[in-house]
């Protein structure tokens, strides 16, 4: 059986150049700037000038662009040949939703590879309306312009999956056995976050982070951690889910503990982790008081990340249609926006 694996990811800016399109390319999407259609456009335009300023000197600290589809292909790379360890003949593909290689390309590739079965399989741990949710109805779409019509099982959501968490514990452990014995610490568990009407409106993605986090902490089996779930990432007026990132540090700071912190959402290295978490709030931690800040990698390429991936391609080739990680929703019922809700709807 010929099976293609689609990989999702967010996509990023390989030059200073590619910052503005990205950036109206982000904004042009319905799932990210929700207001009607005809105002998208040129609303988009006009956000992506007035950010680029701001976003170009970002990426500049991390050498003029985002290391994110060079780290995705490296995911791609060990995923193909765990499979292959499994004696399955796989292919993957990267779709970006925001750069290059988008979906209305790629479609076109997995077709011509002719495969018998096709998974989608997003490089999210933690489903959303804004990540995962918009880059598989993107897929959706192109793939019917062509008439992609091969079987398909589409992995919505992993974020309690057994190999991530014990990628993302194995990291943390890892950073933790660097302190000295004696040094009082809080672990912030960090991702990305949302404004709060987007939760509100059913979007899956807080509940899903607070599990992965709760998963973790299990998995560490440290008695007495001292630990916090938090989201960062806050931009424009909006309210936005918390605690807030930042204010965690400073609490940390203020009550005299070192910070060790993991992106529990983040699955490669980009923006967010190398210039806001290593850069930022690295100095921030510094002005707060903050005796140790010690940051975790991202799970990357680590085989326990790579190997779960494996066994959700595995899991999913007998099923068509969604399938969450264990094969049962792990939604709570208040979360309406819920991959399985729309599929059915």
């Amino acid at each position: 059986m010929k099976i293609a694996v689609v990989l999702f990811n967010l996509g990023g800016p390989e030059t200073l150049d590619d910052v503005e399109p990205f950036l109206f390319n982000l904004f042009s999407d319905p799932a990210i700037l929700r207001v009607p259609g005809f105002l998208r456009s040129p609303l988009a335009w006009f956000i992506a000038r007035r950010r680029a300023v701001i976003a170009r000197d970002i990426y500049a600290k991390i050498g003029g662009g985002s290391p994110i589809l060079g780290q995705t292909k490296a995911q791609a790379a060990a995923l193909e040949q765990a499979l292959e360890q499994e004696e399955l003949a796989a292919e993957t593909f990267i779709v970006m939703r925001y750069a290059s290689p988008r979906a209305a390309d790629v479609v076109r590739d997995v077709k011509a590879f002719a495969p018998d079965r096709i998974v989608l399989l997003p490089l999210y741990p933690q489903f959303s309306t804004t990540t995962s949710g918009s880059s598989l109805a993107e897929w959706e779409t192109e793939a019917a312009k062509i008439g992609l019509r091969a079987p398909t099982s589409e992995v919505c959501c992993y974020p309690i999956e057994t190999g991530f968490i014990e990628a993302q514990t194995a990291l943390i452990n890892e950073a933790i056995s660097t302190l000295p014995a004696d040094v009082k610490f809080r672990l912030l568990l960090s991702a990305h976050g949302l404004p709060k009407r987007v939760v509100a409106g059913g979007d899956p993605y807080q509940a899903q982070v607070e599990q992965t986090a709760k998963a973790i902490v299990g998995a560490l089996e440290r008695e007495g951690l001292d630990w916090s779930v938090c989201y960062q990432s806050r931009v424009g007026p909006l309210q936005w889910i918390g605690p807030a990132t930042d204010a965690e540090i400073k609490r940390a700071g203020g009550e005299g503990l070192s910070v060790v912190i993991a992106p529990i959402a983040f699955v490669s290295e980009h923006s967010e982790t190398l210039v806001e978490l290593d850069i930022e709030y690295a100095h921030l931690a510094r002005e707060a008081g903050v005796p140790t800040y010690l940051r975790v990698p991202a799970v990357g390429t680590q085989a326990n990340f790579i190997g779960g991936l494996a066994q959700l391609v595995k899991d999913a080739l007998t099923v068509d249609g969604v399938l969450p990680a264990g094969g049962q929703r792990i939604c709570p019922a208040t979360c309406k926006q819920c991959e399985l809700d729309r599929r059915a709807a």
